[in-house]
């Protein structure tokens, strides 16, 4: 038992090593000299050049790039958990007429991908003048119906006799949500945080049909400056890969218990 526990231990350590071959190839690349990229492919590196995460840092303008970033994706991040928390719960506690059918409709919402809303959408912005402004990145993006249902799976999850306690305490509807109710669904809350920012973080699309000008840019568009007419710049290109990553490498880092109960704890029920 012991030796096929081992052996299953092994095997896994040598598909994770596998899957971060690419990853040590970008960092080992970013410590490299541009010519020394173009002629060498070995993993050694001669020369250690850690000037390149400067370089790449003032060429991308990336301080602006961050803000823009950061704003919209901690925004739609909010949001989201707040809209998908409402509409979870009445989904989940509250009983009135239609609402199975108003959850299928918010089911339906998962096949329907994103890239089919784009022409409406930014027809819709365009009128509202909203097109290039942080409002028509954040508002579309704030409902989410995989986030109602996620909610929906905990809020179903928790006994009804912690709402009947408040309930004889005077506790209202909205007291009973976020006081009594939310508190218990925080992996959930967790979880479609990360899930969220992550999107946004590294969503391009939306930014590059939504804006039109190199203030608009979030940090998926600044690696453009990287690709010349006839060359590319690898060395500060990697750099600058490293330097993007880092905030969805720490938000996975801190929240990665949250994020475990969520998938874990929300099976499908009701």
């Amino acid at each position: 038992m012991k030796t096929k526990r081992l052996l299953i231990h092994i095997l896994l350590v040598i598909i994770s090593f596998l899957f971060l071959i690419p990853f040590i190839w970008i960092i080992i690349t970013s410590l490299k000299g541009r010519v020394e990229v173009l002629t060498s492919y070995s993993f050694l590196i001669k020369q250690f050049r850690f000037e390149n995460y400067v370089n790449a840092w003032e060429a991308a303008n990336f301080a602006w790039q961050f803000l823009n970033s950061m704003i919209v994706a901690v925004s739609v991040t909010i949001g989201q958990i707040l809209t998908s928390a409402l509409a979870g719960y009445a989904l989940a506690r509250i009983n009135f007429r239609g609402r199975k059918v108003v959850f299928m409709i918010v089911l339906s919402t998962l096949i329907i991908p994103f890239h089919i809303l784009i022409v409406p959408l930014f027809v819709m912005l365009s009128k509202f003048g909203w097109i290039n402004t942080y409002q028509g990145l954040i508002i579309p993006m704030v409902a989410n119906g995989f986030g109602i249902f996620l909610f929906r799976q905990f809020f179903i999850k928790v006994p009804w006799e912690l709402e009947e306690a408040a309930a004889i305490d005077g506790a209202g509807r909205w007291s009973t949500l976020w006081r009594v109710v939310f508190p218990q669904v925080r992996p959930a809350a967790g979880t479609l945080f990360v899930f969220t920012f992550v999107a946004e973080w590294n969503n391009l699309f939306k930014w590059l049909i939504f804006t039109n000008s190199t203030d608009m840019r979030n940090v998926q568009l600044g690696l453009s400056v990287f690709q010349e007419q006839f060359s590319t710049n690898y060395v500060q290109l990697m750099a600058a890969v490293i330097i993007i990553t880092i905030p969805t490498l720490l938000l996975f880092i801190v929240g990665q218990k949250k994020l475990i109960q969520g998938i874990s704890l929300g099976g499908v029920k009701g």
